[in-house]
C-alpha cells in the first residue's frame, strides 16, 4: 500500500493564495482539517496552510483508535462527541474513512492492572461510556484463541478504528468541497502582528490578511509559537508503528498490554506497535520543559529513552533555528514533511509478541513499518484555547497522542473559540495559562 509520507510532484491542493479571509489555519493535520471543515460549514472564509502535504505526519502515522477508553475524564465528553462526528463523516464519504466499530481493550498482565482499569472506570461511567471489566475466563472467550495469560480486561465495544492515511485526506476534500480553501507546500513565516493583535499570516508566497489564526501544527507548534513570543512546554515523542500484510484473521477487535498494541486493517492485516515504546530527543525545548515533565515520568509506566541529538531539521533539534526573518527560508520550508526513521528493534519485537499472542498466524513480519512524533503535554492532555496575550490567536496542539480519534470534535470546538460560539463543553483542563499560573501537573491516565 501507499503511504502519504513523501511529497507528491503536485500537490492535491494547489492554486494561488487569496488576498485575504476571516480565519487562517496552520497545519493540515486532522484537527486543522476539522476546523476547516467546521468553519466553511459555518460560512467563515477559511484557509488552510500546510507546509508539506496534508495528513503527512502524525495524523497518518497513528494507531487509527478512536478510543473513549482510558480518555481523561475531561476529553471523554469529547471523545463521545467525536464518535458520534466520525459515523456521520463516514456516512457522507460513503463508507471511505474505513470506519469500523471493533472495540478495544485494555489487556491487564497483573491483578493490579485490573484495578487501575476498575479505577478508572469508576470516574468515567456517569458520563456515559460503554465499558466494562471482563475477568480471566470471559476474556479467554471475548479473544478466542490468545496465548497471553492476561489476568482481565477492560473493554468498550463501541470504540472504533479508520485508517488514518486515508481518513483525514478525505475529510480535507470535505473540506475543500464546503468551501475551504487548502493549500499545500505553503509554510507559514510568521503571524502578521498589528497594534497588538493577529492581522493575518506571512508565507513563503505572501501574505494573506486575517483576524483569527488557529495554530494547529503538531510536533511544529512550539517552535512556530514561540517565534511569535508564545511559550509552550510541548515535546516531541517518536513512536513507531507497523503493518503486517495479509494474515489468518485471529481476532477483529483492538487490543494493547505491556508490550504490544494491535487491530485489524482493512486489508486483512494488522497494525501493531510496541505499546510503551516512547523515544524523546533531547534539545532546547525539552531541557527547557523537563521540569514540568518529571510528574508525568514518574507516574506513567511507558519505556522512555532519551536521544541526546534529534536528527538536523527536526524541530527540537539543537541546530534548528528559533528566530528568523520574514523574507528568509524557515525550518518548516526546510523540512516539508517530519519523518523520523522507525525503531526496528521494537518493531520486530512487536511482530514476535503478536506471534506469541496468536500462535495461528505463524511467523510475523512487518511489511512496512513507521515512526511519527506525537506533539505531548506534561500533563498528556492538549491546549485548545484561545491566547489573551495576542488577540485573533487560537491554538490546538500538544494532543499527546489521542489527536486522531478525538480530532474531528477538536476542531469543532477551535472553530466555535474562533467564531465566538459556546464550545459546549467545559475547557477548563485544556486551557493555555495552566501552566504558568502556579497550577501542578496532574497527568491523564496515561494508559
Amino acid at each position: 500500500m501507499t503511504f502519504p509520507f513523501t511529497m507528491p510532484a503536485e500537490p492535491e491542493h494547489g492554486g494561488a493564495l487569496p488576498e485575504a479571509a476571516d480565519v487562517v489555519v496552520i497545519g493540515g493535520g486532522v484537527i486543522g482539517v476539522s476546523a476547516a471543515l467546521w468553519l466553511a460549514r459555518a460560512g467563515v472564509s477559511v484557509v488552510l496552510l500546510e507546509k508539506g502535504r496534508v495528513a503527512a505526519e502524525q495524523s497518518s502515522r497513528n494507531w487509527g483508535w478512536i478510543r473513549v477508553q482510558g480518555r481523561d475524564p475531561a476529553e471523554i465528553p469529547l471523545a463521545l462527541e467525536a464518535q458520534r462526528l466520525w459515523q456521520d463523516l463516514e456516512a457522507e464519504c460513503q463508507g471511505r474513512l474505513g470506519l469500523r466499530r471493533i472495540g478495544v481493550n485494555y489487556l491487564a498482565n497483573s491483578e493490579a492492572e485490573v484495578a487501575k482499569y476498575e479505577a478508572w472506570l469508576d470516574s468515567a461511567k456517569p458520563l456515559g461510556v460503554s465499558s466494562h471489566i471482563l475477568g480471566r475466563e470471559a476474556l479467554a472467550d471475548h479473544i478466542p484463541g490468545a496465548q497471553a495469560g492476561w489476568a482481565g480486561a477492560l473493554c468498550t465495544p463501541t470504540d472504533m478504528k479508520a485508517e488514518p492515511w486515508v481518513a483525514v485526506p478525505e475529510l480535507a476534500r470535505l473540506a475543500a468541497a464546503s468551501g475551504a480553501t487548502i493549500r499545500e507546500a505553503c509554510a507559514v513565516r510568521a503571524l502578521d502582528i498589528e497594534a497588538g493583535r493577529v492581522a493575518g499570516v506571512i508565507t513563503e508566497r505572501g501574505r494573506i490578511r486575517a483576524a483569527e489564526v488557529l495554530v494547529a501544527g503538531g510536533a511544529w507548534s512550539s517552535l512556530f509559537l514561540r517565534r511569535q513570543g508564545v511559550s509552550i512546554p510541548q515535546l516531541s515523542v517518536r513512536a513507531t508503528a507497523l503493518e503486517t500484510g495479509p494474515l489468518p484473521q485471529v481476532t477483529g477487535t483492538a487490543g494493547v498490554d505491556r508490550h504490544l498494541a494491535f487491530r485489524p486493517r482493512a486489508d486483512g492485516g494488522y497494525t501493531l506497535a510496541p505499546s510503551t515504546a516512547s523515544e524523546i530527543y533531547v534539545g532546547p525545548d525539552a531541557l527547557r520543559a523537563a521540569r514540568k515533565y518529571w510528574t508525568v515520568l514518574r507516574e506513567i509506566g511507558f519505556d522512555i529513552r532519551l536521544h541526546p541529538r534529534a536528527p538536523s531539521g527536526f524541530p527540537d533539534a539543537w541546530g534548528t533555528p528559533r528566530r528568523w526573518a520574514e523574507d528568509e527560508e524557515t525550518p518548516f520550508e526546510r523540512k516539508r514533511i517530519l519523518t523520523p526513521p522507525p525503531n526496528m528493534t521494537k518493531a520486530e519485537a512487536a511482530c514476535a509478541a503478536f506471534a506469541r499472542t496468536f500462535p495461528e498466524v505463524g511467523t510475523v513480519r512487518p511489511r512496512t513499518a513507521w515512526a511519527g512524533m506525537i506533539d505531548t503535554m506534561p500533563d498528556v492532555v492538549p491546549v485548545v484555547d484561545r491566547t489573551a496575550a495576542l488577540p485573533g490567536l487560537t491554538i490546538a496542539t500538544g494532543m499527546s497522542g489521542h489527536g486522531f480519534g478525538i480530532g474531528p470534535a477538536f476542531g469543532r470546538v477551535a472553530a466555535d473559540l474562533i467564531r465566538g460560539a459556546a464550545p459546549g463543553h467545559d475547557l477548563s483542563r485544556f486551557r493555555l495559562t495552566r501552566f504558568t499560573d502556579g497550577s501542578p501537573m496532574r497527568p491523564g491516565p496515561g494508559f
